[in-house]
């Protein structure tokens, strides 16, 4: 894992932050409490913020990079799937963003939704509160229901005990 502080602009991660080994945090960026990134991701904040709330997971090879004028927040308990990619957008909390999905600048994401696998949200797309979102361009439709907020949550779960795991591991070391 590399931490690299840009022109000044030093990455904040708080103590209990996973990061695996091959993961890149650049310039102004704040991980919360309990996220964890994995390998292959890079998050980018040279040129705007990057804020990355609790809880939140970051899985393999995703991109996430803030553009001038277009920071980005993504909420707590929130899960950015494999190669998944957030270029200057706004996701909100206990949010899925599939494999693949690509969030584009400008974009707002609501609470509970999921933004579905290969899926891309052109900039500025806006999803309200609890929406599927899938195709090209993304398109809400439908409502989001207990059996799929379930399964990620889950899934969150899942890959946040794991990272206490494997930050455990690597400490020994």
């Amino acid at each position: 894992m590399s931490v690299i502080e840009f022109e000044g602009k030093k990455p904040k991660i708080h103590e209990s932050v996973f990061l695996a080994p091959g993961s890149w945090v650049i310039g102004d960026v704040t991980l919360e409490e309990g996220v964890n990134v994995w390998t292959g991701a890079i998050i980018r904040g040279d040129d705007d913020a990057v804020i990355i709330n609790k809880n939140c997971t970051i899985l393999e090879n995703c991109i996430i990079e803030a553009p001038t004028g277009n920071p980005i927040i993504i909420g707590s308990d929130t899960l950015v799937s494999h190669g998944a990619t957030v270029h200057g957008a706004k996701i909100g909390s206990k949010c899925l963003i599939g494999v693949g999905a690509i969030v584009l600048d400008g974009s707002i994401i609501g609470n509970g939704c999921i933004v579905a696998a290969g899926a891309v949200c052109s900039p500025r797309t806006q999803l309200t509160d609890n929406q599927l979102a899938l195709g090209l361009p993304a398109k809400p439709i439908r409502e989001i229901g207990d059996k799929d907020r379930e399964m990620y949550l889950r899934e969150l779960s899942r890959t946040g005990e794991k990272s206490k795991k494997y930050k455990a591991m690597y400490e020994k070391k």
